[in-house]
């Protein structure tokens, strides 16, 4: 049983909780309706304090989560995980709780309800306020949350649960920890208007910078200059640094304040690293971050799948991707945010995860998937591409992945453009094609007799055909090009090369059950699949599922291995934990120590040796049909 006042009432609404600011919207639209002569503005302010209140929040973690600006300056270096980010989820309950507290403040204190725009005076008693009783209260709260044990183990506990400081963080606490920073936040604003000098901007300024300095604190990126404290010492007593507030969370015996350490100084609680670790984060200049052992190098898909990065949402980007009514709003601004990419970006950070010790990083070329089949813009690309692979190479990354289009074959030969022009490169160029085969072949029914392969001259089309052929599977390959057609079949072993069959229409394949899907197809040439059929495909994007009577396969995918450590972060449509089998591939090629560059055609002869590599090191496939064959 939960301690008294530790969890939230509305715990069980879920998305509902917002509903409960409906008396309030409710009360100033009937006000603005039916009462001209007295609208109930102060229904108006709440919310639109609380809607600021929960920017401030979400603009903190997008540039908290901006690691191509912030990754040399981050304090705490793990990755945020699933768990951490799903306990935080509903991180924003306290201005909830503080809007309800305010309404019953409104009609509580009379002097409240007519308050002018703004205060001098007020403004002065509300510093002094907030020195002289909220800093030193909430200081000696805070200790005393911490060195009581009851208190820590059921109440403040959970605030320390998160093992990297986020925004989130800040408001991830227990009813009974907001019901107290309620307290402490409403003595200045109160005691100031009780005096006779309060004022609207006094409450509008007072909270929103108390949650700004709040989240500063929790932000884990530091960005206060240590020069600041060296030109005025006594600065580091009024203000603390995300560093000092990082100290507080990594040993929970120091660093008690609010915002000022001048408290921590006089408690004799203030952690004498804090200054030392402050400088030596902000001096460093990237020196001591940790070098990526692996880069998978992808690129953006469209314009809606642009808003899913951690640091636009970081709540959304830890789901797989798909589009949502909320972000519709928000969309001229990613149309804006495309050209700007595409002028003046250069190829940055998204995300990190630890997998055994070493660092794994997916950088995005700021190209959109459409931008790939324009003619004029393929050097660019390239040229992007390439000089993310030097940038790897000077770096010391051992291997760097090519994802979707950046490794087209019409693009850069799969990789070989930059092998053949970079002839001493030390870091490994891999397409990761051989573990998609490997996946996609691996989904296939062990009794299947023939198959229905569309791309079928691709890379990947290629190394499937050759490979069933030798395991005496008869593919169907539908293409128009006779020459292509045969190049490949010349390829099959002497006694493998009449299961290679040329076919030039989808009707061919009307009594194959089947379909491996490396090309688009439309709605109309998936009639011509007869009923029962299963659609495994390696197209990008996936196909659309019309056909009620038949079955699909995801894109082919493989679950990293249950040890990765600080993912948070969903792989586009993938789900949690899974990652595109080209993603995979380049990892299986780290972790085999594997010296050679896996570029242009596939090695047909490499598939199998691929495949019991990723499931010896924890790799699992993630198939749907798969998984409903192990269910049945």
């Amino acid at each position: 049983m939960d301690a008294p006042l530790a969890a939230w009432p509305w715990d069980n609404l879920g998305m509902f909780k917002y509903v409960l600011y409906g008396p309030l919207v409710g009360k100033a639209l009937y006000s603005w309706v039916y009462e001209d002569k007295r609208i109930e503005y102060w229904c108006l302010h709440i919310l639109i304090i609380s809607v600021l209140r929960g920017l401030i929040h979400i603009l903190w973690n997008s540039f908290s989560n901006m690691l191509f600006l912030n990754r040399t300056r981050q304090i705490n270096q793990r990755g945020v995980d699933f768990k951490q980010i799903d306990n935080e989820w509903n991180w924003d309950n306290f201005i909830l709780l503080q809007a309800a507290i305010a309404s019953m403040g409104y009609y509580i204190f009379p002097c409240s309800e007519s308050l002018p725009r703004w205060n001098t005076k007020g403004f002065i008693a509300l510093q002094i306020l907030h020195v002289a009783v909220s800093e030193p209260l909430y200081y000696v709260l805070h200790r005393h949350f911490h060195r009581n044990k009851y208190l820590f183990t059921h109440y403040h506990s959970l605030h320390h649960s998160s093992p990297v400081p986020q925004i989130s963080t800040a408001g991830h606490a227990t009813l009974l920890e907001h019901i107290v920073l309620s307290v402490i936040v409403a003595i200045p604003i109160l005691g100031s208007s009780i005096i006779g000098y309060g004022s609207i901007s006094l409450i509008y300024g007072y909270i929103l910078m108390f949650d700004f300095l709040r989240c500063l604190g929790h932000c884990n990126v530091e960005i206060i200059p240590h020069r600041w404290f060296e030109t005025f010492p006594f600065l580091r007593y009024l203000l603390y640094t995300p560093t000092y507030h990082s100290l507080h969370h990594t040993e929970k015996d120091s660093n008690f304040c609010l915002f000022m350490p001048l408290f921590d100084a006089l408690g004799n609680t203030l952690n004498s690293k804090s200054w030392e670790d402050h400088k030596k984060i902000t001096s460093a200049s990237g020196e001591n971050v940790r070098v990526p052992d692996f880069v998978f190098l992808a690129h953006v898909v469209d314009v809606t799948a642009s808003m899913h990065p951690p640091f636009v949402l970081r709540s959304v980007a830890s789901l797989p991707f798909s589009p949502k009514l909320f972000m519709l709003p928000f969309w001229p601004l990613a149309f804006s945010a495309m050209f700007a990419l595409w002028a003046w970006s250069k190829t940055f950070l998204i995300n990190f995860y630890w997998l055994r010790g070493r660092l794994h990083q997916t950088w995005a070329v700021p190209r959109y998937g459409f931008q790939y089949f324009l003619p004029f813009a393929q050097t660019g690309i390239n040229k992007q591409i390439e000089d993310a692979i030097l940038r790897a190479d000077r770096l010391g990354v051992k291997v760097l992945s090519l994802a979707a289009l950046n490794k087209n074959e019409s693009l850069n030969g799969g990789g070989t453009l930059f092998v053949d022009k970079h002839p001493n490169l030390k870091v490994r160029v891999v397409h990761g094609n051989t573990c998609t085969a490997a996946v996609i072949l691996n989904e296939l029914p062990k009794d299947v007799k023939e198959v229905f392969l569309t791309g079928a001259t691709s890379k990947l089309g290629r190394a499937i055909a050759l490979y069933l052929c030798q395991k005496r599977v008869r593919v169907l390959m539908l293409t128009l090009s006779t020459e292509r057609f045969q190049q490949i079949q010349k390829e099959a072993p002497i006694d493998c090369q009449n299961y290679l069959v040329q076919v030039t229409k989808y009707q061919a394949a009307q009594h194959c059950k089947t379909w491996i899907v490396g090309k688009w197809i439309t709605p109309r040439e998936q009639n011509w699949a007869p009923p029962g059929t299963h659609f495994h495909q390696f197209v990008v994007p996936p196909i659309l599922h019309f056909r009620r009577d038949c079955t699909y396969g995801d894109l082919a995918a493989m679950r990293l291995p249950d040890d990765v450590e600080g993912l948070g972060f969903c792989e586009y449509t993938m789900d949690r934990g899974v990652v595109h089998a080209c993603h995979a591939g380049g990892v299986v090629h780290l972790l085999e120590g594997w010296t050679h560059h896996e570029v242009g055609a596939i090695d047909v002869d490499k598939i199998d040796l691929v495949w019991e590599a990723a499931l010896k090191h924890g790799f699992k496939p993630v198939s749907s049909l798969r998984n409903r064959q192990i269910s049945s």
